[in-house]
């Protein structure tokens, strides 16, 4: 597996959790660094933390997109996992200038087949790929976080 597509199934697994117990970012990352991957390399713990760390900062925004363009869902009633997988699919869309929009939708995709359900898959790929083709992209990333040399991953 590619180091960014297990980064962004490490976010998802902070997120959820995250979502469920209402820790902090910091701490959700703690644990599953200790208990999960304690092994991880360094370049997949920053570029996780950094997409966990923006959907924290951005919540609110990021919910707001969520609920405006997932027409007759809640977002509270809305599967934890695909939730999530959408709160950190936006954020690299509107935050991460380094990443093209395809890649990012497509991870997402991939990943809520693999931790959603049958339907999940498509949910996410409707509601990012509108969100891409409408909402003004790349917002310059106020982060520290430096991706990586493409040649590592």
């Amino acid at each position: 597996m590619r180091k960014r597509s297990r980064a962004r199934e490490l976010a998802l697994k902070a997120l959820y959790r995250i979502d469920i117990t209402k820790d902090n970012y910091e701490s959700a990352l703690a644990d599953i660094w200790t208990n999960l991957e304690p092994e991880s390399d360094e370049s997949i713990k920053e570029f996780a933390k950094a997409i966990v760390k923006g959907v924290a900062e951005n919540l609110s925004d990021i919910d707001s997109l969520i609920g405006k363009y997932a027409t007759n869902w809640e977002i509270k009633r809305m599967a934890t996992v695909d939730r999530n997988i959408l709160r950190f699919g936006i954020y690299e869309l509107l935050f991460m200038s380094d990443i093209p929009p395809k890649v990012t939708i497509n991870e997402a995709v991939d990943i809520a087949k693999k931790y959603g359900d049958k339907d999940s898959g498509r949910f996410i790929n409707g509601i990012l790929d509108q969100i891409y083709k409408t909402v003004p992209q790349k917002v310059p990333q106020t982060s520290k976080f430096q991706p990586p040399d493409k040649s590592q991953l």
